[in-house]
């Protein structure tokens, strides 16, 4: 039997983490853990309960009254929040916006890696984010940094929106991504870096398959 090892994708927004994470998660088949989602679940209930995303103590305390469960199915993993699927009202552009806010918050980033850390205990699974390497999984037996141009990323973005019906414009895409890289960069609670020992993959010119068989390469050395 294969060994079940620990898989961590970090990168800047629309690098195309999750859906390269999926498919890898899926040919291996291990669980696929999207942290992003989680954040954006907070995100999505702060603003329904227009809680003021600044007040760490306040979404602390809706958090802890808060039920977060991903769940696999035929179409991907399902985001249920108190227990109502919202997977899709998680990826609005309100949300996407507002997001870097919520997650800059040490105190709600610890909640939810305390979660992270549970779910990915036991092994045979590939979480991506922006500090799983880092901080989340420091142990992942393989680590992954994935990036790719601003251009090729909004495109991306822009492509992702267009097929959920959510209206956009690559050149706002494009500032949003730029000044959400800087805000992730720069904020105090897990910074988004690459780690020491992960390995870069610049997806800019990669298909999202190539990008995909690249880590399954790499990961099938580690499992052997």
């Amino acid at each position: 039997m294969s060994k079940q090892i620990q898989i961590a994708i970090d990168g800047p927004a629309g690098a195309g983490k999750s859906t390269i994470a999926k498919i890898v998660a899926e040919e291996l088949g291990f669980t696929y853990i999207d942290t992003g989602a989680m954040y954006r679940a907070v995100t999505y209930k702060a603003m329904k309960e227009n809680i003021n995303l600044n007040d760490a103590i306040a979404l602390e305390k809706m958090l802890l009254l808060t039920s977060i469960d991903l769940k696999p199915s035929e179409n991907g993993q399902l985001v249920y929040l108190d227990g109502v699927d919202v997977s899709q009202l998680i990826r609005s552009n309100e949300v996407t916006a507002n997001v870097s806010e919520v997650s800059a918050h040490a105190n709600i980033r610890e909640i939810l890696v305390k979660k992270q850390q549970e779910l990915a205990a036991s092994g045979g699974i590939v979480m991506d984010g922006r500090d799983i390497a880092t901080h989340v999984l420091k142990d992942a037996e393989l680590k992954i940094f994935m990036s790719a141009t601003a251009e090729e990323r909004a495109k991306r973005r822009f492509i992702d929106n267009e097929k959920r019906g959510i209206p956009s414009s690559i050149e706002t895409l494009k500032q949003e991504i730029i000044q959400r890289d800087k805000f992730d960069s720069e904020r105090e609670a897990s910074p988004l870096v690459q780690a020491e020992d992960a390995i870069y993959l610049d997806t800019t010119e990669l298909s999202i398959e190539e990008a995909a068989k690249s880590i399954l390469r790499l990961a099938k050395e580690k499992m052997e």
